[in-house]
Protein backbone atom coordinates (compact mmCIF):
# COMPACT_ATOMS: atom_id res chain seq x y z
CA UNK A 1 0.00 0.00 0.00
CA UNK A 2 1.50 3.53 -1.02
CA UNK A 3 -1.34 5.55 -0.34
CA UNK A 4 -3.48 7.05 2.65
CA UNK A 5 -7.60 5.02 2.68
CA UNK A 6 -8.21 8.90 3.38
CA UNK A 7 -8.32 12.24 1.61
CA UNK A 8 -8.05 14.25 5.10
CA UNK A 9 -6.23 13.57 8.26
CA UNK A 10 -8.78 14.43 10.80
CA UNK A 11 -8.56 12.18 13.51
CA UNK A 12 -6.56 8.90 14.68
CA UNK A 13 -10.21 7.06 14.95
CA UNK A 14 -10.86 7.66 10.87
CA UNK A 15 -7.39 5.96 9.69
CA UNK A 16 -6.26 2.05 9.64
CA UNK A 17 -3.21 0.61 11.29
CA UNK A 18 -1.85 0.08 7.60
CA UNK A 19 -2.53 3.80 7.09
CA UNK A 20 -0.53 4.51 10.65
CA UNK A 21 2.47 1.75 9.32
CA UNK A 22 2.60 3.79 5.87
CA UNK A 23 2.77 6.99 7.60
CA UNK A 24 5.62 5.58 9.99
CA UNK A 25 7.80 4.40 6.69
CA UNK A 26 7.63 7.56 4.92
CA UNK A 27 8.70 9.36 8.39
CA UNK A 28 11.71 6.79 8.62
CA UNK A 29 12.81 8.06 5.01
CA UNK A 30 12.26 11.89 5.64
CA UNK A 31 14.09 11.17 9.38
CA UNK A 32 17.20 10.55 6.97
CA UNK A 33 16.34 13.82 4.97
CA UNK A 34 16.49 15.29 8.25
CA UNK A 35 19.94 14.35 9.16
CA UNK A 36 21.60 15.23 5.54
CA UNK A 37 23.75 18.32 5.35
CA UNK A 38 20.60 19.56 2.58
CA UNK A 39 17.84 19.06 4.53
CA UNK A 40 14.85 20.40 1.54
CA UNK A 41 13.40 17.67 -0.80
CA UNK A 42 11.50 19.06 -3.61
CA UNK A 43 8.79 16.77 -2.80
CA UNK A 44 6.18 19.65 -2.36
CA UNK A 45 7.21 22.48 -4.62
CA UNK A 46 3.97 22.90 -6.79
CA UNK A 47 1.76 22.77 -3.89
CA UNK A 48 0.15 25.84 -1.08
CA UNK A 49 -0.37 24.85 2.69
CA UNK A 50 -2.36 27.22 4.94
CA UNK A 51 -1.18 26.74 8.16
CA UNK A 52 -4.65 28.29 10.27
CA UNK A 53 -5.07 28.26 13.67
CA UNK A 54 -7.80 29.75 15.65
CA UNK A 55 -5.73 28.64 18.69
CA UNK A 56 -2.32 29.50 20.13
CA UNK A 57 0.43 26.92 19.38
CA UNK A 58 4.24 27.07 19.48
CA UNK A 59 5.36 24.20 18.86
CA UNK A 60 2.77 22.06 16.55
CA UNK A 61 2.58 25.43 14.45
CA UNK A 62 6.43 25.56 14.03
CA UNK A 63 6.75 21.74 13.73
CA UNK A 64 4.12 21.97 10.85
CA UNK A 65 5.93 25.17 9.05
CA UNK A 66 9.13 23.96 9.00
CA UNK A 67 7.54 19.90 7.72
CA UNK A 68 6.11 22.24 4.92
CA UNK A 69 9.31 24.34 3.77
CA UNK A 70 11.46 21.27 4.67
CA UNK A 71 9.50 19.42 1.61
CA UNK A 72 9.48 23.01 -0.46
CA UNK A 73 5.91 24.05 -0.20
CA UNK A 74 4.77 26.96 -0.52
CA UNK A 75 3.47 28.30 2.99
CA UNK A 76 0.73 30.80 3.90
CA UNK A 77 0.48 31.26 8.35
CA UNK A 78 -3.03 32.62 8.98
CA UNK A 79 -3.51 33.47 13.15
CA UNK A 80 -7.14 34.40 14.03
CA UNK A 81 -6.05 36.83 16.78
CA UNK A 82 -5.06 39.45 14.28
CA UNK A 83 -7.61 38.59 10.95
CA UNK A 84 -11.10 39.42 10.65
CA UNK A 85 -12.17 36.52 12.78
CA UNK A 86 -12.01 39.40 15.46
CA UNK A 87 -14.86 41.36 13.18
CA UNK A 88 -17.37 37.88 13.18
CA UNK A 89 -16.48 36.13 10.30
CA UNK A 90 -17.41 32.69 10.13
CA UNK A 91 -15.09 29.78 9.96
CA UNK A 92 -16.57 28.78 6.37
CA UNK A 93 -15.90 32.61 5.18
CA UNK A 94 -12.60 32.26 6.52
CA UNK A 95 -11.61 29.33 4.88
CA UNK A 96 -12.84 29.98 1.64
CA UNK A 97 -11.10 33.37 1.36
CA UNK A 98 -8.03 31.28 1.69
CA UNK A 99 -8.99 29.15 -0.14
CA UNK A 100 -9.52 31.55 -3.14
CA UNK A 101 -6.22 32.22 -3.12
CA UNK A 102 -5.55 28.21 -4.68
CA UNK A 103 -4.45 26.55 -1.49
CA UNK A 104 -4.20 22.73 -1.31
CA UNK A 105 -4.01 21.75 1.58
CA UNK A 106 -4.83 23.26 5.29
CA UNK A 107 -3.52 22.55 8.31
CA UNK A 108 -6.02 24.03 11.37
CA UNK A 109 -6.33 24.12 15.14
CA UNK A 110 -9.87 25.35 16.39
CA UNK A 111 -11.00 25.34 19.95
CA UNK A 112 -14.58 23.95 18.78
CA UNK A 113 -14.52 19.89 18.74
CA UNK A 114 -15.19 18.94 15.03
CA UNK A 115 -14.11 22.11 13.56
CA UNK A 116 -11.93 20.17 10.88
CA UNK A 117 -14.69 17.26 9.94
CA UNK A 118 -17.28 20.34 9.21
CA UNK A 119 -14.53 22.11 7.30
CA UNK A 120 -13.92 18.66 5.52
CA UNK A 121 -17.77 18.26 4.28
CA UNK A 122 -17.57 22.06 2.38
CA UNK A 123 -13.74 22.38 0.88
CA UNK A 124 -12.00 20.83 -1.96
CA UNK A 125 -8.24 21.23 -0.05
CA UNK A 126 -6.85 18.19 1.70
CA UNK A 127 -7.69 18.80 5.94
CA UNK A 128 -4.98 17.98 8.36
CA UNK A 129 -6.61 18.34 11.95
CA UNK A 130 -3.55 20.06 13.84
CA UNK A 131 -5.82 19.80 17.14
CA UNK A 132 -9.41 20.17 17.68
CA UNK A 133 -10.97 21.69 21.16
CA UNK A 134 -10.47 18.21 24.03
CA UNK A 135 -11.24 15.99 21.09
CA UNK A 136 -8.27 14.94 18.88
CA UNK A 137 -4.46 15.96 17.49
CA UNK A 138 -3.92 13.40 15.48
CA UNK A 139 0.11 14.20 13.92
CA UNK A 140 1.11 14.11 18.00
CA UNK A 141 -0.05 10.48 18.19
CA UNK A 142 1.40 9.46 15.40
CA UNK A 143 4.67 11.33 16.23
CA UNK A 144 4.33 9.67 20.21
CA UNK A 145 3.84 6.39 18.72
CA UNK A 146 6.77 6.53 16.64
CA UNK A 147 9.14 7.74 18.65
CA UNK A 148 8.21 4.80 20.68
CA UNK A 149 8.69 2.61 18.12
CA UNK A 150 12.26 3.92 17.27
CA UNK A 151 12.86 3.37 21.39
CA UNK A 152 11.76 0.19 21.91
CA UNK A 153 11.61 -1.77 18.15
CA UNK A 154 7.85 -2.04 18.51
CA UNK A 155 4.29 -0.71 20.19
CA UNK A 156 2.87 -4.03 19.61
CA UNK A 157 2.88 -5.83 23.30
CA UNK A 158 3.56 -2.55 25.19
CA UNK A 159 2.05 -1.35 28.26
CA UNK A 160 1.68 2.65 28.06
CA UNK A 161 0.56 4.75 30.43
CA UNK A 162 -1.23 8.14 29.82
CA UNK A 163 -0.72 10.58 33.39
CA UNK A 164 -2.31 13.94 34.13
CA UNK A 165 -5.19 15.85 32.84
CA UNK A 166 -6.85 13.21 30.65
CA UNK A 167 -10.30 15.21 30.72
CA UNK A 168 -8.82 18.09 28.62
CA UNK A 169 -6.25 16.25 26.72
CA UNK A 170 -6.82 15.68 22.77
CA UNK A 171 -3.31 13.94 23.01
CA UNK A 172 -5.03 11.61 25.37
CA UNK A 173 -7.41 10.41 23.19
CA UNK A 174 -6.01 9.96 20.07
CA UNK A 175 -2.84 8.14 21.48
CA UNK A 176 -5.40 6.08 22.92
CA UNK A 177 -6.53 5.17 19.09
CA UNK A 178 -3.19 4.87 17.82
CA UNK A 179 -1.28 2.57 20.30
CA UNK A 180 -4.50 0.29 20.70
CA UNK A 181 -4.73 0.06 16.37
CA UNK A 182 -0.96 -0.64 17.03
CA UNK A 183 -1.38 -3.75 19.46
CA UNK A 184 -0.38 -1.71 22.69
CA UNK A 185 -2.05 -2.12 25.98
CA UNK A 186 -2.86 1.54 27.58
CA UNK A 187 -3.76 2.83 31.34
CA UNK A 188 -4.71 6.18 32.11
CA UNK A 189 -3.60 7.65 35.37
CA UNK A 190 -4.51 10.79 37.40
CA UNK A 191 -7.37 12.27 39.82
CA UNK A 192 -10.48 11.11 39.54
CA UNK A 193 -11.84 14.76 38.82
CA UNK A 194 -9.82 14.94 35.60
CA UNK A 195 -10.65 11.48 34.60
CA UNK A 196 -13.60 11.22 31.72
CA UNK A 197 -16.76 9.10 32.93
CA UNK A 198 -17.07 5.67 31.20
CA UNK A 199 -13.33 6.34 29.32
CA UNK A 200 -13.14 2.09 30.26
CA UNK A 201 -15.47 1.72 27.50
CA UNK A 202 -12.59 2.52 24.99
CA UNK A 203 -10.64 -0.23 26.48
CA UNK A 204 -7.81 1.07 28.96
CA UNK A 205 -6.61 0.36 32.13
CA UNK A 206 -7.89 3.37 34.69
CA UNK A 207 -5.41 3.96 37.64
CA UNK A 208 -5.17 6.76 40.64
CA UNK A 209 -2.05 5.78 42.13
CA UNK A 210 0.92 7.02 40.09
CA UNK A 211 3.52 4.22 40.71
CA UNK A 212 1.05 1.37 40.54
CA UNK A 213 0.89 2.91 37.13
CA UNK A 214 4.75 3.28 36.97
CA UNK A 215 5.32 -0.07 38.08
CA UNK A 216 2.91 -1.42 35.90
CA UNK A 217 4.06 0.18 32.04
CA UNK A 218 6.79 0.27 29.42
CA UNK A 219 6.38 3.73 29.04
CA UNK A 220 5.01 6.95 30.74
CA UNK A 221 3.37 9.48 28.72
CA UNK A 222 2.78 12.25 31.02
CA UNK A 223 0.68 15.41 30.24
CA UNK A 224 0.54 19.08 30.63
CA UNK A 225 -2.12 20.08 33.46
CA UNK A 226 -4.48 22.14 31.02
CA UNK A 227 -5.56 24.79 33.42
CA UNK A 228 -6.56 27.16 30.44
CA UNK A 229 -9.52 24.91 29.30
CA UNK A 230 -10.12 24.03 33.14
CA UNK A 231 -13.64 26.51 33.82
CA UNK A 232 -14.11 24.89 37.55
CA UNK A 233 -10.71 23.70 39.68
CA UNK A 234 -10.52 20.01 39.75
CA UNK A 235 -7.65 19.72 42.21
CA UNK A 236 -6.98 22.10 45.50
CA UNK A 237 -3.52 23.31 44.07
CA UNK A 238 -1.03 22.63 41.93
CA UNK A 239 1.54 21.60 44.55
CA UNK A 240 -0.72 19.26 45.83
CA UNK A 241 -1.12 17.63 42.07
CA UNK A 242 2.53 17.35 42.58
CA UNK A 243 2.39 15.77 45.38
CA UNK A 244 0.15 13.40 44.74
CA UNK A 245 0.49 12.63 40.57
CA UNK A 246 3.93 14.50 40.28
CA UNK A 247 6.85 12.33 38.75
CA UNK A 248 10.44 12.20 39.73
CA UNK A 249 13.66 11.09 39.14
CA UNK A 250 13.82 9.19 42.54
CA UNK A 251 10.37 7.84 41.61
CA UNK A 252 11.88 6.54 37.92
CA UNK A 253 14.88 5.26 40.01
CA UNK A 254 12.87 3.03 42.68
CA UNK A 255 11.64 1.11 40.21
CA UNK A 256 12.96 -2.21 39.32
CA UNK A 257 13.15 -1.68 35.69
CA UNK A 258 13.38 1.79 33.46
CA UNK A 259 10.80 2.98 31.42
CA UNK A 260 10.75 5.61 28.80
CA UNK A 261 9.37 8.93 30.03
CA UNK A 262 7.64 11.24 27.41
CA UNK A 263 6.02 14.59 27.39
CA UNK A 264 3.99 16.56 24.76
CA UNK A 265 4.82 19.37 26.17
CA UNK A 266 5.29 22.38 27.11
CA UNK A 267 5.93 20.94 30.94
CA UNK A 268 4.84 22.80 33.79
CA UNK A 269 8.43 21.52 35.47
CA UNK A 270 7.74 20.82 39.19
CA UNK A 271 3.83 19.92 38.40
CA UNK A 272 4.10 16.83 36.55
CA UNK A 273 7.25 16.40 35.65
CA UNK A 274 10.39 17.25 37.87
CA UNK A 275 13.18 18.93 35.75
CA UNK A 276 15.72 15.77 37.29
CA UNK A 277 13.02 13.30 35.24
CA UNK A 278 12.30 15.54 32.06
CA UNK A 279 15.97 15.86 31.57
CA UNK A 280 16.96 12.15 32.59
CA UNK A 281 18.33 9.76 30.56
CA UNK A 282 15.01 8.03 30.52
CA UNK A 283 13.28 11.13 28.78
CA UNK A 284 13.07 11.11 25.19
CA UNK A 285 11.28 14.25 25.02
CA UNK A 286 13.31 15.67 22.82
CA UNK A 287 13.10 13.06 20.45
CA UNK A 288 9.68 13.47 19.88
CA UNK A 289 10.24 17.08 18.84
CA UNK A 290 12.51 16.12 16.46
CA UNK A 291 10.36 13.47 14.96
CA UNK A 292 7.34 16.09 14.82
CA UNK A 293 8.60 16.78 11.85
CA UNK A 294 9.76 13.58 10.29
CA UNK A 295 5.63 12.66 11.03
CA UNK A 296 4.60 15.30 9.75
CA UNK A 297 6.37 15.69 6.82
CA UNK A 298 5.02 12.17 5.54
CA UNK A 299 1.24 13.04 6.53
CA UNK A 300 1.77 16.50 4.01
CA UNK A 301 3.50 13.73 1.35
CA UNK A 302 1.16 11.29 1.61
CA UNK A 303 -2.15 13.30 1.70
CA UNK A 304 -1.37 14.99 -1.44
CA UNK A 305 -0.57 12.03 -3.30
CA UNK A 306 2.93 10.91 -2.39
CA UNK A 307 3.64 12.84 -5.82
Amino acid sequence: MSQLSTRHLLGIKNITAADIELIFQTADNFKEVLNRPIKKVPSLRDITIANIFFENSTRTRLSFELAEKRLSADVINFSSSNSSVKKGETLIDTVNNILSMKVDMVVMRHASVGAPHFLSKHIQANIVNAGDGTHEHPTQALLDAFSIREKLGDVAGKKIAIIGDILHSRVALSNIFCLQKLGAEVMVCGPITLIPKHIESLGVKVEQDVMKALRWCDVANVLRIQLERQQIKYFPSLREYSLYFGINKRMLESLDKEIVVMHPGPINRGVELSSDAADSGQSIILQQVENGVAIRMAVLYLLAGGK
